[in-house]
């Protein structure tokens, strides 16, 4: 099978994927709204469908692969890919959602951890650090650099930190299609890779765990935990190459706007 071709976004296609970052980002938050301890997962599904298709947007996940739910929920030692469910939240619990917007023809997807109560301060370290080298990643994103000096950021700022970082998931090209070339790991060497350019559109999205690195699939052929059933987290951004650097197109304002009115924020 060839290569695939990675596909440079113009301006225009850029706006399209910036609003529906916006009502990605808005999604999120009304998800937000509702989080706390006894709400379900699937409720938080609900939420997120409703508020997507309000928007005049689809769902980017539902029916993909045949996946059947709007929002990816993945709750303590599940890392990505879980399903809602009448699981109730509890205190202590952390979430990751992960949710994608398409509209116009083209897609955005983006990911943030959130906490249930009280957590431990171990486990909030994790969610700081993970949100912080995703940034730590953004910032090598410019034309003439390579994949592989965003995946050494990522994977260096976590492992000094002492956490595992997931190999088995990566990143990805988005526009068109939900996962487009090139993959963007969350591990590697500088100066390896594709190379960036103006108008490279991609999800970077570190995928870290407090304990080892290693997972394994369930049964459902989705949801993926770590094998030591240790704590994960997960952040994603869509972001795209521009001349000089980088624009996100995806946003955390209106999810932290919310996390700080419930007094939920602190990273």
């Amino acid at each position: 099978m060839g290569k695939r071709s990675i596909y440079l976004k113009s301006a225009e296609e850029a706006e399209i994927i910036r609003a529906n970052g916006d009502i990605l980002g808005k999604t999120h938050a009304e998800v937000a709204k509702i989080l706390d301890e006894g709400v379900t997962t699937a409720r938080l599904d609900e939420v997120a469908e409703q508020f997507i298709r309000d928007n005049g947007g689809v769902p980017s996940f539902k029916g993909y692969g045949g996946f059947p739910a709007s929002l990816c929920i993945s709750v303590n030692e599940v890392v990505v890919h879980g399903f809602p469910s009448d699981r109730v939240l509890k205190s202590g619990d952390i979430i990751s959602i992960d949710c994608g917007v398409y509209k116009n023809g083209f897609h955005a997807d983006s990911a943030y951890t959130y906490m249930i109560g009280e957590v431990d301060d171990s486990v909030k370290e994790l969610l700081r650090t993970t949100k912080e080298s995703l940034y730590e990643g953004i910032n090598q994103v410019k034309p003439g650099n390579r994949i592989g000096d965003l995946s050494f950021a990522i994977q260096s700022y976590n492992e000094r930190n002492g956490y595992g970082i997931v190999r088995e998931l990566v990143g990805h090209g988005v526009g068109k299609h939900l996962h487009e070339a090139p993959e963007v790991p969350n591990f590697g060497k500088r100066g390896n890779g594709p190379r960036m350019k103006k108008g490279m559109v991609i999800a970077i999205e570190p995928m870290v765990t407090l304990g080892k690195r290693f997972v394994l699939q369930e049964e459902d052929g989705w949801t993926i935990r770590t094998e030591d059933r240790s704590a994960a987290a997960h952040y994603e951004h869509t972001v795209m190459v521009t001349e000089n650097g980088y624009d996100i197109l995806t946003t955390f304002e209106y999810i932290e706007k919310v996390l700080e009115e419930k007094k939920m924020f602190f990273v």
